[in-house]
């Protein structure tokens, strides 16, 4: 029987950081120390329990978020390791929103990179507890203090060292806790108490940095340590937990997830100073009125949870991820979809350590569990009581800035694809698809090329489809510049009756985005009642400009003669007769091309601003300003055309390590420059030989 566990024992941690810091091979130490895994497996090997995706196997990286839950000392520990890879940022949003803390690996080479400052900005922003995890310290290479002086520079005072290591021989197998006052030898992953070692000034430094770190927990505490006041051991206990609660005080513990060394230090830290699923302050949600409401942590109130995480898997079913904040979630619940206003039927309730599926009688408040088969509920969906309908925050995602257009490897499968990447979408909402009624493409939005290359891949290993992926077209507009006046008229003869329409229309430039009919005609030389037929023919016409065969935008079209033939003219012969005067009028008008032009908000580092200006106008692009944004960034503004977009994230992340992001929204069409507008015509020409061919 699982052991379940109240909210107060219950610690919810999201493992964060920068690729390849080790945070997998920490979620599979913790699991192995505390015997919740009887091996310790590998990324390199592909046997790791959190990375048990095939793409995470091949790849030997995370792609989506794992749970894997473990016990330690009467403590309940939902680890819930995220990707580090910034195309799959989502799993990071996944795993924030259902956690109390964040523990940020840090290599103990490389040190703070940029996976790790947007781990800690995710913390920040959710207002949770953070902790770091400086791992890797078996590595000849690695430089604890200097990764520690590193992240002091990086995150302030608020830096608190707990367990820090003792180098002996070029070797860390000594670990120090600062607090405790007690070190320890790690021999095969077993710690051995050792005695103190003689750390020099070096431990002067290490304990100012917790008095530091203590001052800032509260005024009373910051006069006293800037007084010369000495802390008491009780103080710095005291002041530390409270610090960390409050998201005031990081502490920063060491060792090597390979080796196991300082695993059991960082479990006992965790389950001593991290908040509780209990300590959160009460999730504010909506009611039935949009008005706020609070839901506190109580197992006897009505239930109230959030899904944060959808599997849609064809073989395995769908899988919804469940943070309980209030009551609790079992097999005879009743339960609201709160997006649908429908009832959602609880089957079963799961706990989930990777791919491994654990029966539980319930998930209860401040614990995270699993449901499968709930039909209608998404990520981000609340699940809650009839008897107290609120709706809480949901998953807070990036917005996909790369798009690619999706071509079927065979013919024929495009309902396969579309099918395939909307059921995609449901376990990855960072995935965008629509198909693009102008150049009728379907179109995949993701956040990076390895973001798309695995959506591909899961396309071809879960639904059997293959895809090709190719820059998208941009949907481009045709005009005038010109005044004419033209004649069009249809005539034929067969055996009956036959087919007179005869039109002269006016074509000239307007502001309007769509095509403006208007008629001036006296005398009754074209009949009323052919006035719409007439109309119809033009824009049905303009659907296809003279130039590329793009639409025509800023015409208006001006019915002012004509004439007609008792017997053979109908509503079908004045349609053609206005086709012809549109196609012979047209590039008589001095038709142009134009081009989407966007609004481009681009927030970078302060020192990368040059180069993104730079990139900008080589894009075509017009500066328009540059405003402060937080932190030490700008954010510049600037219109570009769409087709210059295409890799512009590609390019920014290269610039700005990371750093950057940018929105990019229409604004309007302009005139394309004469050879962008060449380059276009002929590939328009291009490929309409080939598909007549």
């Amino acid at each position: 029987m699982v052991k379940q566990y109240e909210a107060n024992r219950i610690l919810n941690i999201a493992l964060a950081g920068h690729s390849g810091a080790g945070k997998t091979s920490l979620t599979e130490a913790m699991l192995y120390l505390s015997g919740s895994t009887d091996r310790l497996g590998k990324v390199g090997d592909g046997t790791t329990v959190s990375d048990f995706d095939p793409e995470e196997i091949r790849r030997r990286t995370s792609v989506t978020t794992a749970a894997a839950p473990l016990e330690w000392k009467n403590y309940k520990l939902n680890l819930l390791d995220a990707p580090g890879l910034f195309d799959f940022a989502g799993g990071l949003c996944e795993a924030v929103r259902a956690a109390e803390s964040v523990l940020i690996t840090v290599s103990g080479k490389s040190g703070v990179s940029v996976g790790t400052e947007k781990a800690a900005a995710a913390a920040e922003k959710r207002g949770l507890s953070k902790f770091f995890f400086v791992n890797g310290l078996c590595d000849e290479s690695a430089d604890f203090y200097k990764v520690f002086e590193n992240l002091k520079a990086s995150f302030g005072p608020s830096v608190c060292p707990v367990v820090v290591p003792y180098i002996r021989d070029g070797k860390a197998n000594i670990y120090v806790n600062v607090l405790e006052f007690k070190a320890y030898e790690y021999h095969d992953g077993k710690a051995v108490d050792v005695k103190m070692p003689d750390m020099g000034t070096r431990l002067d430094g290490l304990r100012t940095a917790i008095y530091e770190a203590v001052a800032e927990t509260g005024d009373d505490m910051f006069e006293k340590y800037f007084s010369g006041e000495q802390f008491t051991p009780e103080e710095v206990i005291v002041g530390i937990s409270k610090g960390v609660k409050a998201g005031t005080v990081s502490p920063v513990f060491c060792g090597d997830a390979l080796l196991l060394n300082g695993i059991d230090q960082l479990l006992n830290g965790l389950t001593w100073l991290a908040p509780s699923a209990a300590d959160r302050a009460a999730e504010t949600a909506e009611d039935e009125n949009g008005d706020p409401v609070e839901i506190q942590s109580d197992p006897d109130a009505p239930a109230a949870a959030i899904v944060f995480k959808t599997v849609a898997d064809p073989f395995i079913g769908k899988l919804s991820y469940l943070k309980v904040v209030a009551g609790k979630i079992s097999g005879d619940a009743q339960v609201v979809n709160m997006r649908t206003g429908e009832p959602e039927r609880i089957g079963k309730t799961l706990s989930m350590r990777g791919k491994k599926q654990i029966d539980v009688p319930f998930i209860g408040t401040g614990d995270v569990g699993v449901v499968p088969k709930l039909q209608d509920a998404k990520t981000g969906d609340t699940l809650c009581s009839p008897t107290r309908r609120v709706k809480l925050e949901g998953v807070d995602y990036p917005v996909p800035n790369l798009s690619m257009a999706v071509l079927p490897k065979n013919k024929g499968e495009e309902d396969k694809i579309a099918q395939g990447i909307i059921r995609l979408e449901e376990e990855d909402p960072t995935i965008r698809f629509r198909t693009n009624k102008e150049t009728h493409q379907m179109i995949l939005s993701g956040l990076g090329e390895q973001h798309l290359d695995v959506i591909a891949a899961k396309l071809k290993k879960k639904f059997g489809v293959e895809i090709l992926l190719e820059k998208p077209r941009v949907a481009y507009r045709e005009t005038i510049r010109k005044k004419v006046q033209v004649q069009g008229k249809y005539k034929k003869q067969t055996g009956g009756h036959g087919q007179y329409g005869d039109v002269w229309v006016e074509f000239e430039p307007c502001e309007s985005e769509k095509m403006e009919f208007g008629e001036r005609v006296v005398g009754g030389s074209v009949p009323k009642n052919f006035f719409p037929a007439v109309e119809k023919g033009l824009r049905e016409s303009v659907e296809s400009g003279p130039l590329a065969g793009y639409p025509v935008v800023g015409l208006r079209a001006t019915l002012y003669d004509g004439s007609y033939h008792p017997v053979d003219s109908s509503e079908m012969s004045f349609k053609m007769a206005a086709n012809l005067a549109y196609k012979t009028g047209m590039p008589k008008a001095g038709p142009v091309l134009l081009e989407p032009i966007g609004l481009l908000r681009c927030t970078v580092p302060d020192s990368d601003t040059g180069d993104v200006m730079g990139e900008v106008n080589k894009r075509r692009g017009r500066v328009l300003g540059m405003n402060p944004a937080e932190g030490d960034s700008q954010t510049i503004e600037a219109e570009l055309p769409e087709a210059e977009m295409h890799d512009f994230s590609t390019f920014l992340r290269q610039a700005t390590q990371g750093r950057g992001d940018f929105s990019f929204d229409f604004a309007r069409y302009e005139e394309a420059p004469p050879q962008v507008a060449q380059k276009v015509i002929e590939e328009a020409g291009r490929m309409r030989q080939e598909s007549e061919a």
